[in-house]
This record gives structure tokens, sequence and C-alpha cells, in this order.
């Protein structure tokens, strides 16, 4: 057999095949005798082509997908054992150096995948502590039991949903969640026992009331009576609301027992407004007569006019409730306007205010001459200040007597 070589590799004459090392040396890599040296070469070449494209498809597969840095990691040492005394022919070293290069890249991938996930555990963490937050605010706090428990559900919906961050953080995080939940589900529960005995003590007061209603249905007392209904209400609007079917149920019967009471006062206060109404006219006649004294001109005749209507006014009954405190404030305008008079011409005959108002109209016409005497004197001294200090006593003096003599004048 005739010897072959290649840039990488020989065959020599007894069929044994080498690759050349980096150290300058060969290394057998096996031995060809079924045909030509050519030929062993080739096939030797072949296994090296097949290890650069497996290389290759694993280059590909780092750099352009997320292949997992761990299973990177274990195809790289498998590589690099089928490399390192691989029987074929070729650039071994190259080989060894681009699985390096790649365990380089794989490795800074690693770290920075380990990055991500300590980031996304750290993101996870806080997304479920506020979680667990907002379901002990929830459980401490919230009083609207439907929201406050479709809240709860919702966040463990989120809780699933998030990524997971280590053992022990997750399992006392969780805990506390269920402790959360727990601790709503007994105070709801807690709140509804106390309602239902609230409102079970509002059914039994108010199955109370509704039979002191319809005790009281039948009265013709109809003042105390609708005062007594006046109080009923009070009492059930204090009572609280009972279960709602046992509610209207009540309510039914309490306000019927009102409605038939009410009716039949309705129905006399009917009948008694029909003869009120004849009333009403005969003191609209009775109003025309007394407010012909208005202006007063002469006090004892008024009066004396007055007293006869108050008399007619008295005997001609009472009136229908919408005009009763029309009527009445009509009459109230006549006899407030005659008391008045008889006050003015009270004041106006009183001596003794007479003599009094004499009296100030005499002291003060006597000052008001020693003003002018004073004055006169420190004009023709020429004190000015004296002059001018006489005049402004003599101004507020005048219209002083002006008003005391208007008020002499009233009793004239």
């Amino acid at each position: 057999m005739s010897s072959a070589t290649d840039p990488w590799g020989r065959v020599d004459d007894d069929g044994t095949v080498y690759v050349k090392t980096a150290d300058g040396g060969e290394r057998v890599v096996g031995s060809w005798q079924a045909g030509a040296p050519d030929e062993a070469l080739a096939y030797y070449k072949r296994k090296y082509d097949a290890l650069v494209t497996e290389i290759a498809l694993l280059e590909q597969r780092v750099k352009t997908t997320d292949l997992q840095p761990r299973q990177a990691e274990q195809t790289v040492r498998r590589l690099r054992d089928s490399v390192v005394g691989a029987n074929a022919v070729g650039d071994l070293d190259a080989l060894v150096r681009r699985l390096d290069a790649l365990d380089g890249l794989v490795g800074r991938r690693g770290e920075e995948v380990k990055a991500r996930r300590e980031h996304a555990r750290t993101e996870a963490r806080e997304v479920k502590e506020r979680i667990v937050a907002e379901a002990e605010r929830i459980a401490a706090e919230e009083t609207h039991w439907k929201n406050g428990g479709e809240r709860l559900r919702a966040l463990v919906e989120e809780w699933k949903a998030a990524e997971r961050v280590d053992r022990p953080t997750e399992a006392g995080l969780w805990k506390r969640l269920s402790a959360a939940r727990n601790a709503f589900t007994k105070r709801r529960k807690a709140y509804f026992a106390t309602l239902d005995e609230q409102r079970n003590e509002a059914r039994r007061e108010k199955e109370r009331l509704v039979a002191e209603a319809e005790a009281l249905q039948g009265s013709t007392d109809w003042t105390d009576t609708a005062a007594a209904y006046r109080e009923l209400m009070r009492r059930w609007k204090q009572a609280g609301r009972a279960a709602r079917e046992v509610e209207d149920e009540l309510w039914t019967r309490f306000k019927g027992a009102q409605d038939v009471f009410f009716a039949a006062r309705s129905a006399v206060f009917a009948e008694r407004d029909a003869e009120f109404a004849v009333n009403a006219q005969e003191k609209e006649k009775i109003l025309a007569d007394a407010e012909k004294l208005l202006p007063v001109r002469d006090v004892r005749q008024a009066r004396q006019a007055l007293r006869g209507i108050q008399e007619r006014w008295e005997a001609a009954g009472m009136v229908p409730r919408e005009d009763r405190d029309r009527l009445e404030g009509r009459l109230r305008k006549i006899e407030d306007a005659v008391r008045g008079a008889e006050e003015s011409e009270w004041r106006r005959t009183n001596p003794e205010a007479r003599a009094r108002a004499e009296a100030t109209v005499t002291q003060l016409r006597g000052t008001i001459e020693q003003l002018e005497k004073r004055r006169d004197k420190a004009v023709a001294a020429g004190r000015d200040r004296d002059v001018k200090d006489a005049e402004e006593a003599l101004t507020a003096r005048r219209a002083w007597l002006a008003e005391a003599e208007r008020t002499l004048a009233e009793f004239s």
C-alpha cells in the first residue's frame, strides 16, 4: 500500500492513520487496510467534519435560541470528550478552542439566566408580599363581605399565577395568606351570627308593634290615637330590620292597621269639615264687618264694636283646619290694631307723662336761653373758643327741644 498526506494527517505504507497534534507530534487515529490511502484520509476527515457540524449547530443554538445553560454545558462536555482523542483527521485543537469559547459564552449565559431568575424571584416575592398584605387588611378591616370574599379569591388566583420564590419564603407567605382568609371567614360568620340575632330581636319587637297597632285601629280617640301611631312609627324605625320576607309581611300588617284608623279619621274629619265650611263662611262675613273698624278713629267705639265681633266669632264655631290659620290671622291683625290705638290713646292722655314732657320742654328752653346769653358775652369779649363751645351746646339742646316739643304735641 502506498502512503498519503494531508495538512492535518497522513497514512503510512502499512495503512496506519495519523493526525497532527498542536505540539507538532502525531497521534494514531486508526488503521486502513481496505482501500487506497486517500480514501482513508477522506474517511477520517469526514469524521472530523461531523464534529465540526455538531459544534456549529451547538454554537447556533446557544446564540440564537433559549437553550438552557445546564443543557448547553452538558453538550459542551460531551463534545469536548468526543473531540479530545477523536479518531478523526483535522484541526482538533481549533475545535477545542471553539468549545472553550462556547463554554465561556454558556457560563455568561448561565449567569444571566441566574440573575434573571433571581430578579424574577424578587419580583415574585414582592408580588406575593403585596397579595398577603392586602389579604391581611381585608381580614382586619373589610365589612363589605361579598366584595371582600371575591377579592380574596382573586388574590389566591394572583398568587397561583405568580412565579415561585424560595421554599421557606413561599411557605411563610402562604401560611399568612391562609391565616388571613380564615380570619376573614371567621369574622364574617361572627357578623352574620350577630346579624341573625339582631334580626330575630327586630322581628320580635315589630311583632309587638304590629299587635299594638292592630289593637288601636278601631279607636275613635282621634288625637291621642294619632299620637300613639306616631310613637309606634318611631319605635318601628328604631327596631332595625328583620329578615326580608318577615319584614315585608310585618310592615304590611303594621301599615294596614294605621290605614284603617286614618281612613276612618279622614272620613269623620271630612264630614265635620263639611259642617265647618258653613262656619267659615260666617266668619268671612264677621271679618268683613271687623275690617271696617280700620283705621281706628274712635278708640272707645272701636273697642266696643270689637267686643261684639269677638262674641259673634266664638258663637260661629269651628272652621276647617285648612282655613283656621288664615281666618284667625285676619282677626288677629284687627285686634292688634285696636289694641295699638288704645295704647296710643292712653299714652296721649296720661297726665303724668304730659307733665314730664312739659317739664322737659321748659327745662330745655331755660337751658337754651342761658347758653345764648353765655355765647353773647363770649362774642362781646372776643373769646372765640367759648363762642364755639356755646354754639355746639346750643345745636344739641335745640335738637333735643324739637324732639321734646313733638312728644308734648302728641298729648294735645
